[in-house]
């Protein structure tokens, strides 16, 4: 999966994304309970009117209808039926009547299929009527039933036994309820739709400054710590970016007091090793001409002679690399490249320490030119070799070697410095290039100054290279240096 991708699957579930969902779900939700309640509301409304103008109706009909009882079948029984039944409101009925074993209908059928055992136990429970809507054969029906009683008081009534039913069919009803149905799921669609534009633009009111805090995080992070975001509001967006802006504030406040720090620290360092020089020149001096008569002085004052001298000397060194890492905090270490012989610097380098014994072994194939600050690399390689023969085992071993990666990368001069010790401590690993770092912490004198390997690898960063300390499979520790391969160009 590529990094193109993943930004766009990310993007593709971002906050505006979530924003337009979440407002076109609230959309939906209420344009849905909204069409559904006027549809459940107008539907029984539509219905109810139809069923009481039917209900009203037949009870109307029936008790304006002289039965004579008992009831006999025949012509006369139907030909009433058939007289309620052309006065049917709203639709026209199919009357039914029971009576005993008698069957009787305005229709062709004497018994009605339609007609449901509940409706015909709640017609003989209540003398007043009642009614049942029916779906048969996917055709909603309305039944009502009508018992004939007599009154027998202002308060009671007496059931003659007779029951009149009335079918009456509700697809007119049916087919409005329908068209309600679409009429609501058509409206909700274009409703859905025209949420979408206020959710853009409620996604815009809140990503604008999501956006504006991005970018000024982003300058913030390119080292542009002026940058601040303008409040707009007093809402919840405006309160994040006041609150940005206080942090940055103060992040900016903290920066400035840590680089003046900085600056001050650097400057104290380099006075103070360029004043110490002078008067070390004067002690290194005096100190040479004590060596000189040491032998004829007696045993505790040359000791204290050669203690002193020992000592001037590794102040010296310290205050050289002190000068040394105040130029390269300053920047203002500069690199001198020319063309050399990596073999031949590196002999050179060995040969002015006197690292020619068998303490050091090389493998140095002739040929390999590069542009390449001699000064510089000689201090890389002398505080290489230096700190391996103090610290590792003998033979130290220097590689030399070049690599082509690959056509779209320069090949790079590979140097290797290896010793036969213990190797490096996994914890010591990550600090082992830290200045005036102690791997061990007990000890709290060492024979340099603490800051070879930091100045090494602030050389090797001035060539454009790499270094990295790791340990050999066979025991021991192995430094690697890095350096891109500039060779001159024929004629050039």
């Amino acid at each position: 999966m590529t990094a193109g991708s993943g930004r766009s699957r990310f993007r593709a579930f971002g906050l505006r994304t979530r924003l337009l969902f979440a407002f076109l779900l609230v959309a939906a939700v209420s344009a849905g309970t909204t069409a559904a309640l006027t549809y459940r509301e107008a539907r029984t409304a539509l219905l109810e009117t139809a069923q009481d103008t039917a209900v009203t109706s037949f009870r109307d009909q029936v008790q304006q209808t002289a039965f004579g009882l008992p009831v006999q079948g025949g012509e006369d029984l139907e030909s009433l039926l058939r007289d309620i039944a052309r006065k049917g409101k709203p639709h026209p009925w199919v009357v039914f009547a029971e009576y005993g074993s008698v069957r009787a209908s305005s229709g062709e059928n004497p018994v009605s299929t339609v007609i449901t055992p509940e409706l015909r136990r709640a017609a003989r429970a209540n003398p007043h009527g009642s009614f049942e809507r029916v779906v048969k054969d996917g055709v909603p029906y309305l039944t009502i039933a009508m018992p004939m009683v007599f009154k027998t008081s202002p308060d009671s009534v007496l059931p003659s036994g007779l029951v009149l039913y009335a079918v009456m069919r509700m697809t007119d009803e049916q087919v409005n309820v329908d068209a309600l149905l679409m009429a609501g799921r058509d409206g909700a669609l274009p409703g859905l739709a025209i949420a979408l534009i206020p959710g853009l633009i409620a996604a815009r009111s809140v990503l604008r400054p999501v956006r504006e805090l991005r970018q000024a995080a982003r300058s913030m992070g390119s080292g542009r710590l002026d940058t601040r975001i303008a409040v707009r509001g007093s809402d919840e967006l405006a309160d994040l970016a006041r609150t940005f802006n206080e942090s940055a504030g103060q992040l900016e406040q903290s920066v400035r007091e840590l680089r003046e720090a900085e600056a001050r620290a650097r400057r104290f360092a380099s006075d103070v090793s360029h004043e110490l020089r002078t008067p070390l020149a004067g002690m290194l001096a005096v100190t040479e001409v004590l060596d000189e008569d040491a032998d004829h002085l007696d045993a505790d004052t040359a000791r204290a002679v050669r203690l002193v001298s020992a000592e001037t000397g590794k102040l010296a060194v310290l205050v050289e690399d002190l000068i040394e890492i105040s130029r390269f905090d300053a920047r203002a270490a500069e690199l001198n490249a020319d063309e050399v012989d990596v073999a031949e610097a590196i002999r050179k380098t060995l040969q002015n320490r006197h690292w020619t014994d068998s303490r050091v072994r090389v493998e140095l194939p002739d040929g390999i030119r590069a542009r390449l600050d001699p000064r510089r690399f000689d201090i890389v390689i002398a505080n290489l070799v230096g700190n391996a023969l103090r610290h590792g085992s003998e033979p130290v071993t220097v590689r030399l070697r070049t690599d082509a990666r690959s056509p779209a990368t320069p090949s790079v001069l590979i140097t290797e410095v290896a010793d036969n010790g213990p190797g490096i401590q996994p914890a010591v690993l990550p600090h082992i290039f830290d200045r005036f770092y102690k791997a061990d912490a007990a000890r709290t004198r060492s024979a340099g100054s603490g800051l070879g390997l930091a100045i090494t690898l602030e050389n090797v960063k001035l060539h454009g290279g790499t270094i990295r300390a790791g340990n050999l499979p066979g025991g021991g520790a192995v430094f690697t240096v890095e350096i891109p391969l500039h060779t001159e160009e024929a004629g050039g």
